[in-house]
């Protein structure tokens, strides 16, 4: 099985669409292997979003992550998981993003786009150690 690190953002959580979210990513056929719904601390968030640290909207992105709840998850599926996930997630900026997508369907603005998906087996190795440090 392979792993990445799955995010609903505050936005998501706040708009009741977690469990929509969850689903969709069931109905693939991707399993959870951890999940917990938390409120981040600006230290685990600044490391999350660390390779943005020198850029103008690194400060927004850290309070955005850190206002309320978010449900930080470990997903399992096949091989690249993690671009089953980006696909099922859509663009980034959900104005560009697909219908039948995530954020196609569910969000409207760039900067609170319900989702966050590892972008790589090296970035989903690193989140998952960062948000669930005790998971092998």
């Amino acid at each position: 099985m392979d792993r990445t690190l799955v995010i609903v953002k505050p936005d998501g959580v706040e708009r009741r669409l977690t469990g929509e979210i969850i689903a969709r990513l069931e109905r693939k056929g991707l399993s959870i292997a951890a999940a917990e719904l938390r409120t981040i601390s600006r230290e685990v968030a600044e490391a999350h979003y660390g390779e943005h640290a020198d850029k103008p909207f690194f400060g927004e992105l850290v309070d955005f992550i850190t206002r309320s709840p978010a449900m930080v998850m470990v997903i399992e599926g096949p091989q690249d998981t993690y671009k089953v996930v980006r696909n099922l997630m859509g663009a980034t900026n959900p104005k560009d993003a697909a219908p039948g997508t995530i954020r196609g369907d569910l969000a409207i603005d760039m900067g609170e786009n319900l989702i966050h998906g590892s972008d790589s087996p090296e970035s989903a190795e690193q989140e998952i150690s960062l948000w669930f440090p005790g998971l092998a």
